[in-house]
């Protein structure tokens, strides 16, 4: 008599049938998905559009984010600095929390949570416009009227996240020591000599320089990984809603891994 066991110990024909159908639509997903960054990348750098198209992607996805992106920047340097001290503080190492902060917001923690908090309120937006977009029928309007899509609409939006991702990362890594700084200094009583001082000497141009490239990176996930699920909605105002979902969690999945595979670049 067969164990009832049995079954769930070897995958089933239906169930290999759509493991290899969901792999295979990963893969055609993915081929398309670097098509299209190949293809915003050729005409940012061949046939770039007007200033004013890409002046109001960078006021949308620039200014209007740095509100939140400076007051999630300081809560992060002062929960560093705040979590630094009580550990250091047992050793008698007060005079760490400086680079602790600074390297843990060049390196890490600016360009990552910049990066997520755009995906969650630009990379949203994107995909929810671009959606309505396609399901309302304007993308095939733009190609029957032979203007390219992504030329029209990813490009900009692709040329403003290189330049609005990095400053956005330098704002939060700058008010994140400063917040830093406020913690650890009149509140716990670091020595401020010692902060500054082992703050600029444990902190090289690399590690700017890394968070920097980080966040190029991440600005490339997102624009890109926002437009092609706007592009593929479907199913109207449910299908909108589930690419902008799709596109926050995708970004943010990648955004990680991306992090990791740098870090092991850059670092070592």
């Amino acid at each position: 008599m067969p164990s009832p066991f049995s079954a769930s110990l070897f995958a089933t024909p239906d169930m290999l049938t759509r493991i290899g159908t969901k792999i295979s639509f990963f893969l055609v997903d993915l081929a398309e998905t670097s098509k299209l960054l190949v293809s915003a990348l050729i005409l940012s750098l061949t046939s770039p559009p007007k200033w004013r198209y890409i002046s109001s992607q960078m006021f949308s996805m620039g200014v209007l984010s740095l509100p939140v992106v400076l007051v999630t920047g300081a809560f992060m340097g002062m929960v560093v600095a705040a979590q630094s001290y009580y550990l250091l503080h047992k050793i008698s190492m007060e005079s760490a929390i400086g680079p602790l902060v600074s390297l843990s917001m060049t390196n890490e923690l600016g360009p990552v949570i910049t990066s997520i908090i755009i995906s969650g309120r630009v990379g949203a937006a994107m995909a929810a416009e671009l959606g309505t977009m396609k399901v309302t029928e304007q993308i095939d309007a733009l190609r029957a009227m032979a203007t390219s899509p992504t030329r029209y609409l990813v490009v900009p939006r692709f040329i403003s996240g290189l330049v609005m991702v990095p400053l956005l990362t330098a704002f939060a890594t700058g008010i994140g020591l400063f917040g830093g700084f406020l913690v650890a200094v009149p509140l716990k009583g670091v020595n401020p000599a010692f902060f500054k001082r082992n703050m600029f000497f444990y902190t090289d141009p690399d590690d700017v320089r890394t968070g920097l490239i980080k966040s190029v990176a991440f600005a490339v996930i997102i624009v890109i990984v926002a437009c092609r699920r706007g592009f593929t909605a479907e199913g109207g105002a449910e299908g909108v809603g589930r690419a902008a979902t799709l596109a926050v969690v995708v970004s943010c999945i990648a955004i990680l891994i991306v992090d990791f595979f740098l870090d092991m670049l850059l670092l070592y």
